[in-house]
């Protein structure tokens, strides 16, 4: 990152690991963690566009049974920056590990960072299907005139995507892989085709197939050999049309649902 030149990129977009002591980390104590973690939020700052957004996903720190939101351990480093904070959009998922003296954890979050108001914002490649189309004013000045957008409503800031598990068409050898609707969104929304995003901690390279999909260039880093190579396999099969990915907006699969109601 040190090599990258100032302002290079429009998004910078990432989860870093949680300080668990999964098989791509290791584990220290809090404190050291939240000092590496702003040692590379600085540089991310640094190398953000003055227009462009800081998009950081985290889940919680666990300690004997005690947990410890990242986001909120980590929002006085983003502050310290004068970064405005434009949202903090929960991500819920249907599956995970089952807790027995706790309820099971089903969301992480992402904190939407700018550096000023000045930022570049597209909402309606994101826009989602309208709880009631068609739906008018019955009375006033707009009695007979659509209440909703034509185009769709804004998704607000609770996004359902399936996280990525062993029947989900993403998976790789990565254990906490993100899913590449869910940085779509970000893309579409946060950047302009011939902008450039960025992973610091890029895994099996999610984060930049979203961005190469949707016309933007893409970069990422990462320290795991492993995932570098499965992430270069992945662009690859994209570049030849071959890479499956969960489209963006299928319907989440609802057991209760008849067969083949909703896609998996």
């Amino acid at each position: 990152m040190q090599g990258l030149p100032d302002g290079s990129f429009k998004l910078i977009v990432t989860s870093p690991p949680y300080n668990l002591g999964k098989s791509y980390e290791g584990k220290s104590p809090l404190d050291t963690y939240l000092a590496l973690q702003e040692r590379v939020i600085g540089e991310c700052v640094r190398l953000l566009d003055e227009q462009g957004s800081l998009c950081w996903q985290v889940g919680n720190y666990v300690e004997n049974g005690e947990i410890a939101p990242l986001d909120a351990l980590l929002y006085p480093i983003f502050r310290s920056h004068n970064l405005k904070l434009r949202n903090r959009i929960v991500w819920h998922f249907g599956h995970g590990l089952h807790c027995s003296k706790r309820l099971s954890g089903r969301y992480e979050t992402i904190n939407w960072w700018t550096k000023g108001d000045d930022y570049t914002w597209n909402l309606d490649p994101i826009r989602v299907p309208p709880k009631y189309p068609g739906k008018k004013y019955f009375k006033g000045p707009k009695a007979g005139e659509l209440s909703c957008n034509p185009k769709g409503k804004n998704p607000s800031d609770v996004w359902l995507f399936p996280n990525v598990k062993s029947n989900h068409p993403e998976k790789t050898i990565h254990p906490c892989q993100f899913p590449v609707e869910l940085v779509e969104r970000l893309v579409l929304s946060m950047t302009n085709e011939g902008d450039a995003v960025f992973d610091p901690y890029v895994g099996v390279g999610s984060a930049m197939i979203a961005a190469l999909m949707h016309d933007r260039e893409a970069y990422g880093c990462d320290i795991v050999k492993d995932y570098v190579k499965v992430a270069r396999e992945r662009i690859q099969a994209l570049d030849k049309g071959e890479l499956v990915t969960r489209p963006m907006g299928k319907p989440i699969y609802d057991p209760a649902l008849p067969k083949g109601g909703h896609g998996a």
